[in-house]
Formats: C-alpha cells, sequence, structure tokens
C-alpha cells in the first residue's frame, strides 16, 4: 500500500522530481537521496510520503497513467476519426521525447525484472489499457474504412504501441526525435486507408 499524505505538496514535488529521474535515467539509476538533495530536505522526509520506494514507483505509474488516459479522452474529444485519433496518440509519444524523457512505463518495463510486483501489476495496467485503447479506435476505423490494416484489433494495437515504444528508445539513443517522427508517420502511412 503506498503512503501518500493527501493533497500534499511535498508528495507531488517528490513525484514530479521521481517522474523526471525515471524517464530519463530508469528507475534503478536514482535513489532517495537524489530526491532529498533536489528538495533539500532529509530522505526520512520521503519516507514520511512514501515508505519505500516500491510505494513510490506505484504511486508513480498510478499518476502518470491517470494522465496518459486524460489526454486518450482529449484525443477522443478533439479528433472525429481513427487516422486522426491514432496521429494524436503518436503525438502524445513525440511530445514527451520532445521534452527529453522517454515514457515512463517504457523505462519501467526495461528495470521489469528488478521492479517490485505492485510495480509491475501498474506497468501491466498501462499498456494493457492502451492497448485495448488502441484496439477500439482501430476497430472503429476497420468498420468505417478508415483503417486498411489487415489484421484483427488487438493485432494492430499490440503493433503500434511496440512500435512506438521502441522508435522511441532508437531515436533516443541516436539523440534525434525526427528519428521517431519519421518511423511513427510510415507506421500510420501503413494503418490508414488511402481514400
Amino acid at each position: 500500500m503506498v503512503t501518500l499524505a493527501a493533497g500534499s505538496e511535498t508528495a507531488d514535488r517528490i513525484l514530479d522530481i521521481a517522474e523526471r529521474l525515471v524517464q530519463t535515467r530508469g528507475f534503478n539509476a536514482f535513489s532517495y537521496a537524489d530526491i532529498a538533495g533536489e528538495l533539500n530536505v532529509t530522505k526520512a522526509s520521503l519516507h514520511y510520503h512514501f515508505a519505500t520506494k516500491g510505494g513510490l514507483g506505484e504511486r508513480l505509474v498510478a499518476r502518470y497513467h491517470a494522465r496518459f488516459l486524460a489526454a486518450l479522452a482529449e484525443i477522443e474529444a478533439t479528433e472525429a476519426d481513427a487516422a486522426g485519433r491514432l496521429s494524436a496518440y503518436a503525438g502524445v509519444y513525440a511530445g514527451v521525447l520532445d521534452s527529453g524523457r522517454m515514457c515512463l512505463c517504457g523505462m519501467l518495463a526495461a528495470d521489469y525484472r528488478t521492479l517490485p510486483e505492485p510495480v509491475r501489476a501498474r506497468v501491466r495496467g498501462f499498456f494493457e489499457a492502451n492497448e485495448s485503447w488502441l484496439g477500439a479506435v482501430i476497430a472503429d476505423g476497420q468498420a468505417s474504412a478508415g483503417i486498411a490494416f489487415v489484421g484483427s484489433p488487438e493485432e494492430g494495437a499490440r503493433l503500434l504501441l511496440s512500435a512506438l515504444e521502441g522508435a522511441m528508445l532508437v531515436a533516443h539513443a541516436l539523440d534525434d526525435p525526427g528519428h521517431f517522427r519519421s518511423a511513427s508517420e510510415a507506421l500510420l502511412r501503413g494503418m490508414v486507408a488511402r481514400r
């Protein structure tokens, strides 16, 4: 169980710093000492808000997942068709990469075997929710002839999610966000029906 003082500004600042550290270094490459140093507080103060690093990780993924779901709801509200929704989805990834960061759950997936089980469960939940959303968008697009993907919506969702996460990693390694855009645009061109 996550220990968190409700509405605590300090807890939010801890989460903000931890999120940046995970997205730029990985979960196993930061410690409470790193966060305490940035906040100019003691490690004991951090333990008041998050008793364990696993609890901090669990809360971090829950918060990230909630924000991602809000972004998906915004895409649904602003994009009328499946092609636009898929393009906007890829744009969320591009925005994260442009900020010099990686997908939080993608970074955690790299550390997956060393994560506490509650954090693993949250990471799985994030990817499952994304695949479910993408599958629904692809199914809708196939039904309206806007998506030309040959295969099940579930296969298309797996392909798209995996390709975007992988393209993000490669672009990060090459220090070239344009590499991600090129790969994601090519992938989407292959899925969208030509009219």
